[in-house]
């Protein structure tokens, strides 16, 4: 999660599901908003691609549930719906110091 980044007043609540019978679907979207390594030709130096919890402004709130500025908010839903993902969002009004109570302290990806 980044609050830096995005100083707009409008935020966008995010909301998505994959049935978990959907495995390689499921996956996708966990690739998607989560980010991931891939391996390359060389181990020592795997490829990080970042999710969209790492974009400017992205909150992380739970499982499948994010707040975020409204251009992000319209990329990631593309990005879901072109699989076939349940997309519901909304618009919220919120104060940025209220996200920080979400805010994650684990290891971000490099």
């Amino acid at each position: 999660m980044t609050l830096e980044g995005y100083a707009g007043p409008e935020w966008v609540l995010v909301s998505y599901d994959v049935s978990g019978t959907e495995r390689s679907r499921a996956a996708r979207v966990c690739q998607i908003v989560f980010g991931r390594m891939r391996m390359t030709g060389d181990p020592a130096r795997p490829r990080r691609t970042k999710g969209f919890i790492h974009r400017p402004g992205v909150v992380w709130i739970g499982q499948s549930v994010l707040a975020m500025p409204p251009a992000e908010a319209e990329r990631l839903r593309a990005r879901l719906s072109a699989l076939r993902v349940r997309v519901a969002f909304a618009r919220i009004e919120v104060r940025r110091d209220a996200l920080e109570a979400f805010r994650r302290t684990g290891k971000p990806m490099a």
